[in-house]
């Protein structure tokens, strides 16, 4: 069968590498994809939200099924658009993506549904925002109602800092149309965790657990960022979490989005805050997560193609999970500045000796091809992934692979996994 895989950052290229191993699979390809996409896939050079675009090229190609990786397509209404004209794809509704396209609508569905989560207020007036954040505790967190790349939840330490936000969001508008309205919600302290599973409509299939590292310096300290590394599995979720997880949040959202007339069909992402064994939502996403899935699909040894079928014929019970029993680590390398201003076209160097390496994966999310060398084209740049006999051996592995690549300005954390140790 082929196969279109929609985006172009590391999250595709572990899809594309993923899909690529399944006997099943007989043409590949990625629109738009980056430069190492491109040695396992035909790279398209169409936008990920080019929806009448995709549309044809899959229409010409004969392309049996299309794999959405990034927000912004299925909030656009990707999936709609397809299945309006009888064409496969693996994604939800305009409809349904509206748990991660819109952050209100996140939090009032939670509070129908009784899912554990931090207590809020929504607001669409600067001043009012305001006025309220001044009578609250410390810190607290606001947030853009819409997407925002990562970058939409701000922790405040103080007052004068959410105003500073909330002007920003709503008055600036530092993020678009997206922070025309703003969330102002309670600060959960605890670690956070990744708790990604597939749902056909009726049924969710969890994926192993998986933790991401969203902070741009080491200590998690700095801007939030669309994730610097993530590991799977992820410590801090024990098999009796990982049922009330189940129990509590994915079966009761599962549940809830069919009462509410909008099946979830696709990648369902509950981004977790853990403490004393009580997990909270902050976030939810409605696609696989990036940089989790380059870790967790390094573990996965089922085919994801017959994963994905399943899943669109509503037989996702039949469906048995295995899962290497090593963990995987991923670093993500980015540019100097990120998430801030960054300069593209560095060269990189080492990605052939990284990528030799035993059990190392180098997916590549921010690369372009510049004649025969590949140079940096986004903020983050590449997920080096590693599997290992344990924890340490894979944190080891991963970091041996990333010494050896190189380009100027390259920025990585440390301590990817250190909260495993």
């Amino acid at each position: 069968m082929k196969i279109l895989v929609v985006g172009s950052g590391g999250r595709e290229h572990a899809l594309v590498w993923k899909l690529a191993q399944s006997k099943r699979v007989d043409g590949l390809y990625c629109a738009p994809g980056n430069a190492g996409i491109a040695d396992q896939a035909q790279c398209v050079s169409i936008r990920a939200d080019d929806v009448e675009g995709l549309i044809a090229f899959v229409k010409k190609e004969g392309v049996d099924l299309t794999v959405v990786g990034p927000e912004a397509p299925l909030a656009k209404g990707i999936v709609d658009s397809f299945k309006r004209l009888g064409l496969r794809i693996f994604g939800p509704t305009k409809e349904a993506a509206s748990l991660e396209s819109s952050k209100i609508f996140a939090k009032q569905f939670c509070a129908r549904y009784n899912i554990p989560q931090a207590q809020f207020e929504i607001f669409s007036d600067a001043t009012q925002a305001k006025d309220y954040v001044h009578r609250q505790d410390f810190p607290l967190v606001v947030k853009a109602d819409g997407l925002a790349a990562g970058k939409g939840a701000v922790i405040c330490k103080t007052p004068e800092q959410a105003c500073e936000t909330i002007d920003e969001m709503m008055v600036a508008l530092k993020f678009g149309e997206a922070g025309r309205r703003v969330v102002v919600e309670e600060f959960l302290e605890g670690e956070e965790a990744s708790f990604i599973a597939i749902c056909d409509g009726n049924h969710v299939l969890p994926l192993a657990s998986s933790q991401d590292h969203k902070a741009a310096f080491d200590g998690d300290r700095g801007p939030n960022t669309g994730g610097m590394g993530a590991i799977s599995p992820a410590k801090v979720v024990t098999p009796e979490i990982s049922g009330q997880v189940m129990e509590r949040i994915m079966l009761p959202a599962a549940r809830g989005m069919v009462t509410e007339g909008m099946p979830f069909v696709g990648a369902l992402y509950a981004g977790l805050m853990m403490k004393d064994g009580n997990p909270k939502v902050l976030e939810f996403n409605v696609r696989f997560g990036d940089p989790e899935t380059q870790p967790l699909l390094m573990r996965l040894k089922d085919d994801l193609v017959d994963i994905i079928e399943a899943t669109l014929s509503g037989t996702l019970h039949q469906i048995s999970l295995k899962w290497d029993p090593r963990p995987a680590v991923c670093v993500v390398m980015a540019s100097g500045g990120y998430p801030g201003d960054y300069e593209k076209g560095k060269v990189i160097t080492g990605l052939d000796r990284a990528a030799a390496l035993e059990d190392v994966a180098v997916f590549h999310a921010g690369t372009a091809r510049e004649g025969d060398g590949i140079v940096t084209g986004g903020g983050r740049v590449l997920g080096v992934t590693a599997l290992g006999d344990s924890m340490p051996r894979a944190i080891k592995r991963a970091y041996d692979a990333v010494e050896l690549i190189k380009w100027e300005g390259a920025h990585y954390r440390r301590d990817i996994g250190h909260k495993a140790l």
